[in-house]
């Protein structure tokens, strides 16, 4: 189960806004790069500024309203004709940049080991790879959770609202491990339910 499943509604409260986004000569690439642009910039901007933690109510912000450009984006492409090869390019590689840029001011956060947050950066771009690479071997792009890209924002925009609130305790320092152990939980569902796809498009084959 992922939060992934709940993309239907959520385009449909973003049909209007996206019509509106066609009709101003507004790309799904533009839309793609301009999500990454802004998460990059906040995500250095938390990471080598002085800010103070009530700067980190900004990152679940900006997942909210990043969820928003992802699904316009996709919704550009597929019902208004912006479907490309490149812009297939830029959905894969800047979700990856800018996961690990918002992720990233996460590692000053005392309560979490630096390592940590690496790793999870790390894992959660495998993520994406094994979710994309469906694809090349036959089946559909997976999306399978439990820690997809939705379910990451969730979590992330938690422990922003968090950090900006109050101390975090330290008992929370588990939080990056648990998540490594669900990313690579993750990448076991895409793959096995991707080869699960194959098998089952081609009868007596085996992959």
């Amino acid at each position: 189960m992922s939060i992934y499943a709940l993309k239907p509604r959520f385009q449909a409260l973003l049909r209007p806004l996206v019509r509106g986004l066609y009709v101003a000569g507004i790309t799904a690439n533009q839309v793609t790069l301009a999500a990454c642009a802004v998460s990059v910039v906040l995500g250095f901007y938390l990471y080598v500024a002085p800010v103070p933690p009530a700067a980190f109510a900004l990152i679940p912000l900006w997942m909210l309203l990043r969820m928003a450009f992802n699904a316009a984006d996709g919704m550009l492409a597929r019902e208004f004709g912006q479907k490309s090869p490149l812009g297939g390019f830029l959905n894969e590689l800047t979700d990856v940049i800018a996961d690990a840029a918002l992720y990233l001011p996460f590692a000053l956060v005392l309560t979490f080991e630096p390592l940590w947050v690496g790793i999870v950066i790390v894992l959660a771009g495998l993520t994406e790879f094994a979710g994309a690479l469906g694809v090349s071997v036959g089946a559909s792009r997976r999306y399978d959770g439990p820690m997809g890209k939705s379910d990451r924002a969730l979590v992330f925009g938690v422990l922003g609202s968090w950090t900006a609130l109050a101390p975090l305790p330290s008992w929370l320092g588990w939080a990056m491990p648990v998540l490594a152990v669900l990313l690579v939980w993750t990448v076991v569902n895409r793959v096995r339910r991707a080869l699960a796809e194959v098998r089952a498009a081609e009868p007596g084959t085996s992959r």
